[in-house]
């Protein structure tokens, strides 16, 4: 039998797995990330149990050498909240040693099931 706290870690899990297989290779440039970082957000935060979500895009890394580049992982760093019966995941994604890295950051609410 699955917990509250393991179905709220699941949603986190499949909110990032959409937002990355989602986005990944849009094109970018510094000039359209704050609209594809909206959009993103607004996307994923449509699917259930999902409070919020935070997307930077970090255009001083863009490599725009014909004017735009693909969207990766490493262009992107972004917070995504559920709420699951009352149990809240904060979970995140970052470069560390050079990849994209989606881990759980913090579990809230959390009660003896």
């Amino acid at each position: 039998m699955t917990t509250d706290r393991d179905q709220a870690c699941f949603e986190a899990g499949i909110k990032f797995g959409a937002l990355y297989h989602q986005f990944a290779g849009t094109p970018v440039s510094p000039e359209s990330a704050p609209s594809l970082e909206t959009a993103i957000e607004e996307s994923i935060e449509n699917q259930p149990f999902c409070e919020s979500v935070s997307v930077d895009i970090l255009t001083d890394e863009l490599d725009v050498e014909h004017g735009y580049t693909e969207l990766t992982g490493e262009y992107m760093e972004v917070e995504i909240v559920v709420d699951h019966e009352g149990v809240e995941v904060v979970a995140e994604m970052a470069m560390e040693d050079g990849y994209p890295l989606m881990k759980l950051d913090e579990i809230r609410n959390e009660r003896s099931e």
